[in-house]
């Protein structure tokens, strides 16, 4: 039986006014004053962690589980971490969650260094990967959508390619080509988020994550999309979407977002969108009585000429492809 280590890794910002969510305040056009801003983060980070901490319990327990049924399994035991920055804003970000706790699990700390984000998440999981942590996944603390389920899969994932020697990679897209859940191993060859996040050449961060999968033939688990939020527009796809799955949860395994759906509540935030002109023709097909008699069904000789003429195209376009084969080939061979 060997014995490892997972860490459920949450980078966040002290939830302080001025300091969090500003996109989403009057001042950069948004609807919120800098302090409601700043009380929306809090309860969604909140929130996201409690979740990832779910996640870890019911990692912990299959484990737990599974080694007492053979003890020859590997042990494996799973921790939580918040990484901040810089210094002085661990004492503050522990005593924040201090305040309201108690918490499921213990909550372990971070200070992530660097000049661009890219460095910080370099160097939180350099931390980790020092620590003996085998294989970290990670997540931002604005998506309250999160699914425990991806969390939970994202380190099974991970696993399973360390069982087949194969270090591999798991990512969640967010909803502009960036990333809401990145993870990987100690030994997941040539990785990291050099280049990812701040880089001047307008690559998306996913696609930066791409080059270097393809690079190093790094075996990846993809998981839905999970949708941060940075602006008034996400926040209105968040809330529909928590209200959703406060209902789903009365019949699946979901964590919902209480703290952020009571602030929303609190708030009297309500949902809209702009009345849909937009006219369907499918009322010709759907009408009462079928399709529309002011149209005329078409006779058995126009369909076979509709046919004909398909058919006609087919073939044209097939000997265009072909002819277009032919030249490529022989440029190939003259070269």
């Amino acid at each position: 039986m060997a014995e490892k280590k997972a860490a459920l890794l949450i980078f966040s910002k002290p939830p302080l006014v001025g300091l969090v969510k500003t996109r989403m305040t009057l001042e950069y056009g948004g609807f919120l004053t800098p302090k409601q801003a700043a009380e929306f983060y809090k309860r969604c980070f909140f929130d996201v962690c409690e979740c990832a901490m779910h996640a870890c319990i019911t990692l912990q327990r299959e484990n737990d589980a599974l080694v007492a049924a053979d003890p020859t399994a590997d042990k494996i035991t799973y921790d939580f971490f918040v990484s901040t920055t810089p210094a002085e804003s661990v004492t503050l970000v522990k005593e924040i969650f201090d305040s309201i706790g108690p918490w499921p699990m213990e909550i372990h700390y971070l200070c992530d260094e660097g000049h661009t984000f890219d460095e910080h998440f370099n160097d939180a999981f350099r931390q980790l990967f020092e620590l003996g942590y085998e294989n970290i996944v990670s997540i931002g603390g604005d998506v309250p959508t999160m699914p425990k389920q991806h969390l939970i899969d994202g380190f099974k994932w991970l696993e399973y390619f360390q069982n087949i020697g194969k270090p591999g990679f798991v990512v969640a897209p967010c909803q502009e080509c960036g990333t809401s859940l990145v993870g990987y191993s100690v030994n997941t060859p040539n990785m990291n988020h050099t280049g990812i996040y701040y880089n001047m050449d307008g690559r998306p961060a996913l696609d930066g994550y791409l080059e270097k999968l393809k690079e190093a033939g790094i075996p990846t688990a993809f998981f839905d999309p999970v949708a941060d939020v940075d602006e008034a527009t996400d926040l209105a796809h968040a809330i529909s979407c928590m209200k959703m799955i406060e209902q789903a949860a009365k019949f699946q395994d979901l964590y919902v977002p209480r703290r952020t759906l009571d602030w929303v509540d609190f708030m009297g935030i309500t949902i809209s969108t702009p009345p849909n002109e937009n006219h369907d023709p499918r009322d010709y097909l759907d009408g009462e009585g079928g399709a529309s008699s002011d149209v005329e069904e078409p006779s058995i000789e126009e369909l076979q000429a509709i046919a004909k003429g398909m058919t006609a195209i087919r073939e044209q376009t097939a000997k265009t492809n072909a002819y277009e084969r032919s030249k490529f080939i022989a440029s190939e061979d003259g070269e």
